[in-house]
């Protein structure tokens, strides 16, 4: 009887030491970031392969669409009850880690996060300070795409000048009606679209680091809202008057781009499928020239990385985090299942690996985009702090000041300077 006691008490040892040995293994992540249904969805499915090689790790997904997303972040991260891993933008750096201490060093978790993938280059857009904030999942620039059947009814070429983007407006209001647009721009779009065409024609950049203060004299930020008006003078695009008829929603889910009213846009080359798609078939959108000013020597892209990975600084778990970054960046499953949802991906191995599967092939909208992206001449890089949110804000309410005729363009200049100059000074001191 003693003997039998004595087994059963060993064995009932034994399997709580193992039990606790099997609890002390569980680690539980969290994981945030932003987009469509489409990257949610695709995301999801990477993150529950990453749980079947891992079976030890469980990952809280934390999605939302774009709006409202910094503001909870930044709640988050006040608090320090951030994820552990987050989907995080480039121009938030400044914000969370200006010194770089922001978010976790992930030039301390190589061992579980092949940087070897990335080239060196684009790893330093996202240091700060000597601290790796963020791996650049891929990079992204601002392009023009049309929507093919709508400027065949129309019966011109793509514009490949200013002038001649300029003159398509006309033409679309006089042939197709006045609800007929060459392209559609939202806020920030046109804020990234005339700084491209002030730097082709000053080639000077558009922040003064050293003085911490907006680049351009009064008269350069009168002709910098003088260009907007002269767009929507010319029927190019619709004002914010306009486009605010239509409601808040998506603008790739409103009436007017889904029918081909409104016929183009100029978008970061790694979200445009999402409009495309959206178009009512057999519409599609295609890539078209770049505008340039003769003698331009910069094409004044905004080329930045598309977004990055980020761990945070509080995590409990940073080689467990690392390794859910590495299996979505760098690993056969995880590459498959995201796809070009995020743009075309840095990481050489994905490259290898989509390449082989023929997801990336020269006929896709997104690596259209960013081929002729990069074959522009691209050499004054945008201030991270020229798309800083206040700054994309103000730039918003400066053109419902134009449009809705509150102020004229040269009060609307003068005005946008000056405020927008104590942003920038509260934010690079």
């Amino acid at each position: 009887m003693k003997k039998v006691l004595l087994s059963t008490l060993i064995a009932s040892t034994l399997g709580m030491a193992a039990g606790s040995a099997f609890a002390a293994d569980q680690v539980d992540l969290r994981m945030s970031w932003w987009g469509g249904n489409g990257r949610h969805q695709v995301t999801l499915k990477a993150v529950e392969e990453f749980q079947k090689q891992h079976p030890n790790i469980k990952v809280k997904s934390e999605y939302t669409g774009w709006d409202g997303h910094l503001s909870r972040l930044t709640t988050q991260i006040a608090g320090g009850t951030e994820p552990d891993v987050m989907q995080t933008n480039w121009n938030w750096l400044p914000i969370f880690s200006k010194t770089g201490t922001g978010f976790y060093d992930l030039n301390t978790v190589k061992g579980d996060l092949d940087l070897t993938q990335f080239d060196p280059k684009e790893l330093q857009s996202t240091t700060v300070d000597g601290k790796l904030n963020g791996i650049p999942i891929s990079v992204t620039a601002r392009v023009f795409y049309f929507n093919d059947e709508t400027w065949k009814k129309a019966g011109i070429a793509y514009p490949k000048t200013w002038e001649e983007l300029m003159a398509a407006g006309k033409t679309f209001e006089s042939k197709l009606g006045k609800q007929y647009f060459p392209v559609v721009l939202e806020h920030q779009d046109t804020l990234a679209l005339l700084r491209s065409y002030m730097v082709q024609k000053y080639n000077i950049p558009e922040i003064d680091t050293t003085k911490k203060q907006f680049g351009y004299s009064k008269e350069q930020w009168v002709e910098f809202f003088g260009m907007y008006k002269k767009l929507i003078d010319s029927h190019v695009m619709p004002d914010t008057k306009y486009y605010a008829s239509f409601g808040k929603s998506n603008m790739y889910e409103m009436k007017p781009w889904i029918e081909g009213e409104w016929a183009g846009t100029y978008m970061w080359n790694s979200t445009i499928n999402k409009y495309s798609d959206n178009l009512k078939p057999p519409a599609k959108l295609e890539l078209g020239s770049y505008p340039m000013l003769p003698g331009a020597t910069d094409a004044g892209l905004f080329f930045k990385p598309a977004q990055m990975f980020s761990i945070s600084k509080t995590t409990k778990h940073p080689k467990e985090a690392a390794m859910l970054i590495n299996f979505l960046l760098n690993e056969k499953a995880g590459v498959e299942a995201l796809g070009l949802e995020r743009g075309v991906p840095l990481s050489k191995a994905a490259v290898t690996q989509l390449t082989t599967d023929g997801v990336i092939k020269d006929s896709d909208p997104s690596v259209a985009g960013l081929k002729l992206a990069q074959s522009l001449p691209n050499k004054l890089a945008t201030s991270p702090y020229f798309d800083d949110p206040q700054i994309v804000s103000l730039f918003g309410t400066s053109l419902q000041y134009i449009d809705y005729g509150q102020k004229t363009v040269e009060e609307t200049a003068a005005e946008f300077e000056r405020q927008g100059n104590r942003i920038l000074k509260r934010a690079m001191r």
